[in-house]
């Protein structure tokens, strides 16, 4: 899309997607990813393996609350 990105972000809240990570020319640069938690909560900037931690833990805490 040729949008702006702070059109796309605002898209995505209103869509409540959960976690947005964007990687522009400085975090690719330097190899790592900003992520964007729903509902105006936490922003940092990570490394993607970092990241993919970080989801994998969540998940697995969301699977222990169905058993």
């Amino acid at each position: 899309r040729n949008e702006k990105i702070g059109r796309k972000i605002r898209d995505n809240e209103l869509k409540r997607v959960p976690y947005m990570v964007i990687v522009g020319e400085k975090e690719a640069a330097e190899g790592l990813v900003s992520m964007r938690q729903q509902g105006g909560g936490e922003q940092a900037t990570m490394t993607m393996e970092e990241f993919a931690k970080r989801i994998n833990d969540e998940v697995a805490e969301q699977l222990k609350t169905l058993d």
